[in-house]
């Protein structure tokens, strides 16, 4: 990956709509090389994909929560169980296997506490392989860019 190729993916996490024209002008490259380029990271997986950036109070969302989650068993069979558990629950929008006192770390976005108290009941709280949970509740985000 070249220094060009860098400044692209840059801007492209910054403003993933950019016209290809602005983007060739802030990278410094004509608009047919930069396309060139943006579709070859494209076609090699580089770049998987875009999304947009949603206003989460707009869509109900007034609660977020890190959620720290220890199971019962190390074995692999307990991880795969876990993830099946969480997989599809809509409010788990980040789901990560970690290393230090706890198996997972999940990014949980409710309506408000009381839907939390809910999902903490009865999605974490019904999952035979979880042993503990702990929750650390999102105040504010000054730096958010995912």
């Amino acid at each position: 990956m070249d220094a060009f190729e860098l400044k692209i993916l840059r801007e492209l996490k910054k403003n993933g709509r950019i016209s290809n024209v602005d983007l060739a002008d802030r990278v410094g490259l004509s608009p047919s090389a930069t396309l060139r380029r943006v579709q070859e990271l494209e076609r090699t997986g580089v770049i998987s994909g875009y999304q947009a950036n949603i206003d989460r109070e707009k869509v109900g969302i007034g609660f977020i929560a890190y959620v720290s989650v220890g199971l019962s068993s190390h074995r692999k069979q307990a991880q795969l169980s876990f993830e099946q558990h969480v997989e599809f629950e809509d409010q788990v929008v980040e789901c990560h296997n970690i290393t230090g006192a706890s198996e997972y770390l999940l990014r949980v976005e409710t309506k408000d506490l009381a839907s939390y108290k809910t999902f903490h009941a009865d999605v974490l709280g019904e999952c035979p392989v979880v042993d503990s949970i702990t929750t650390m509740v999102v105040m504010d985000s000054p730096k958010d860019i995912r």
